[in-house]
């Protein structure tokens, strides 16, 4: 993977890049589920240590500097810390106790839409209409495959918790990834996010919250370590940088597609046709939102402020 070259990749290595993050992401649910019987920031700070070990170590075998972050960088971090990593899994985790896994996968489908609008006004500029209509029916396609569910209590609440979340990881990184370089500002994050993890969960629980994992939760924090954080995270920013958030953004629908296919390979539910057809239609808003629009709208939208 070219995740850190003297030339940027091209709009369709950058996109397959992303679109492996989203992959990785959405089938690596069973995976987390392992985790349940372990101390959630316990398995957190691990995982990222394990990552940014990872990348760290890909840095090196690289030749690649490794820049220091700025007091702005630090913002950014702490917001993709805070909120998109530590904050995401917490919204999940306390959020499954009041709404079905499908209705906080149809809130987070609404995500890509939330980049598209936010991601270039934060710019100057207009919303593309390609992203805004790809992300709307990558949202459309989210809620058919994963049933739309249920929600009591603050269930609500939490599903849009869970979606500012995942809009605030992507949106809190533009600025370190373009500044700092995808991989590094994915090892950076890993590290505030393992000693930030570390630090909590040993104030609430003292040495109880470090019990000696099972074979089955060390393979499961490897995984996440390296697939879900090391490789997704610098696959995603990477993304990012090339293509920007607002039109990367649409990629978060193949989130809830891998998490279905993953639990159809496993056995834990059938393939539909409507939850295929909700897949379908997610892939047509990833493509129409990755799509370039003609050089003369583009010219257009860049230079009218929203």
């Amino acid at each position: 993977m070219h995740l850190t070259t003297s030339a940027p990749p091209s709009a369709a290595r950058a996109a397959a890049l992303a679109a492996t993050a989203s992959v990785l992401v959405g089938a690596a649910v069973p995976v987390t589920g392992l985790l349940d019987g372990y101390p959630v920031l316990s398995a957190q700070a691990v995982r990222y240590a394990v990552g940014a070990v990872l990348l760290l170590g890909w840095l090196l075998a690289m030749r690649r500097p490794v820049p220091v972050p700025s007091a702005k960088d630090l913002v950014g971090l702490g917001v993709m810390v805070a909120a998109g990593m530590l904050g995401f899994n917490a919204a999940i985790l306390v959020g499954q106790r009041y709404a079905t896994p499908g209705f906080i996968a149809a809130v987070l489908g609404a995500s890509p839409l939330v980049l598209a609008v936010l991601a270039p006004l934060v710019r100057g500029r207009r919303p593309s209409p390609y992203a805004l209509v790809g992300a709307g029916l990558v949202g459309l396609g989210v809620v058919v495959l994963s049933g739309g569910g249920s929600w009591h209590g603050p269930g609500l609440a939490l599903a849009l918790l869970v979606m500012a979340c995942e809009v605030a990881f992507t949106l809190g990184g533009v600025g370190v990834v373009t500044r700092l370089g995808a991989v590094a500002a994915s090892m950076w994050s890993c590290v505030f996010a393992a000693v930030t993890g570390a630090v909590l969960t040993t104030m609430w629980g003292g040495t109880s919250a470090w019990p000696v994992p099972t074979p089955t939760e060390a393979t499961a924090i490897l995984v996440l370590g390296s697939l879900v954080t090391a490789v997704a995270f610098g696959c995603w920013y990477t993304g990012v940088a090339v293509l920007g958030a607002d039109r990367v953004g649409v990629l978060i629908g193949l989130m809830p597609v891998a998490g279905l296919a993953a639990s159809v390979v496993l056995g834990r539910q059938p393939m539909t046709l409507v939850a295929a057809g909700g897949a379908l239609v997610v892939a047509a808003g990833c493509a129409l939102g990755l799509a370039q629009p003609p050089r003369a709208m583009r010219r257009t939208s860049s230079a009218s402020p929203s």
